[in-house]
């Protein structure tokens, strides 16, 4: 076996956010749910806007790390469009993630924010997302996350 080699799927993917819905400590563990208002994608095999209206379903570990569980779907410049389910976790030590939970926009190198995503759509041009996972790096601001996408070969 060899380690995952990647190559970029897309250089910039922000999405604009709505406040954290806080629904708070369910029989399940404590959950909340962060709404997607719409954003932008770009890089060189996909380009496009994210539409409002995914969001990200979180799950509040009691250390404080977040298992990430989001949806969201991408409009491509050619109107195609892309349903994303992404999944992953954002960790870092206590301090960082308080910081982080005050909307402070900190260096990504300070928390772990990965995720794994999935991807379906119906355009023939783009049928080959259907066959692939992508990992994503991720950085929060306030009121946007910013991700890096990279298709793992």
């Amino acid at each position: 076996m060899t380690a995952a080699v990647t190559r970029p799927l897309i250089r910039l993917l922000r999405a604009e956010l709505a406040g954290i819905v806080d629904v708070g400590l369910t029989p399940m563990g404590h959950r909340r749910v962060v709404n997607i208002l719409g954003g932008h994608f770009d890089g060189d095999r996909l380009s496009g806007s994210v539409l409002p209206g995914g969001a990200d379903w979180q799950w509040v570990r009691s250390d404080g790390t977040i298992d990430l569980d989001a949806r969201y779907t991408l409009k491509t410049n050619q109107g195609d469009l892309i349903q994303v389910t992404s999944q992953g976790l954002r960790t870092a030590p206590p301090d960082v993630l308080a910081r982080l939970g005050q909307g402070e926009d900190l260096d990504p190198s300070l928390y772990y924010f990965r995720t794994v995503m999935r991807f379906e759509t119906s355009a023939p041009a783009l049928l080959y997302l259907t066959r692939l996972l992508a990992v994503a790096y991720g950085r929060r601001s306030a009121n946007a996350v910013e991700l890096r996408v990279d298709e793992i070969l």
